[in-house]
């Protein structure tokens, strides 16, 4: 029998200069007790960049901790460490493979749904000074995912993590990631430009892969 899901750690960081022009970034994150989530943002964590983070639709991002062996496998020289990718939340026993575009998850009383892949950028290539990491993780599809919120609230390192509801029709975050990112198999992305679980952007991607085959 499985060990019950609970959070290992939670992550909030502010804007600080990265890369060679000094950019804001929020990648940087450090451990924290607790996150205090409102509808589109966390008292705790302030994203910089409101375009590409945060908002309604990302506001908690999740990295599985189980990527990290692959990080340190490939990329022996990289200090990868929970939090360092710039996640809010930890959890052993979640990744992009188990978890699925629509889920509903509890995180002690807060409710979050599970919104979109996070799409890897040069940020982080940036704040590990690893050359195309950011390719790599897109690749590979461990980018982990985004959270919109249902229910608002305080989340807490240790608390119970339980799954409400899942979708019929939907696709895991790793397989969805990795066609939209490599582009080739245009029968996938034929099928997942329909799925209307899948919000806009990542159904406009699809739909462009599968236009182009």
């Amino acid at each position: 029998m499985s060990s019950p899901l609970k959070v290992d750690a939670l992550f909030a960081g502010q804007p600080q200069p990265l890369g060679p022009r000094g950019a804001p970034s929020s990648i940087v994150k450090s451990a924290v007790s607790q996150l205090t989530v409102h509808l589109d943002c966390t008292d705790e964590d302030q994203q910089s960049n409101k375009k590409l983070h945060g908002g309604p639709e990302k506001v908690l991002h999740q990295f599985s901790p189980l990527h990290y062996f692959t990080l340190r496998k490939h990329f022996p020289d990289g200090e990868f460490e929970p939090g360092s990718i710039g996640e809010n939340i930890s959890v052993d026993g979640m990744d992009d493979a188990t978890v699925y575009i629509g889920d509903v998850w509890k995180f002690g009383e807060v409710v979050l749904q599970v919104s979109a892949p996070r799409a890897p950028c040069s940020k982080i290539s940036q704040r590990f000074n690893i050359k195309n990491l950011d390719r790599f993780v897109g690749e590979r599809g461990i980018t982990g995912w985004y959270y919109r919120v249902l229910e608002t609230g305080v989340i807490s390192v240790g608390d119970s993590v339980t799954l409400v509801s899942r979708e019929d029709d939907t696709v895991n975050v790793h397989t969805l990631m990795r066609c939209a990112h490599t582009k080739t198999d245009v029968e996938l992305a034929t099928k997942l430009s329909h799925l209307a679980i899948i919000d806009d952007e990542w159904r406009d991607k699809c739909a462009r892969i599968s236009r182009k085959g």
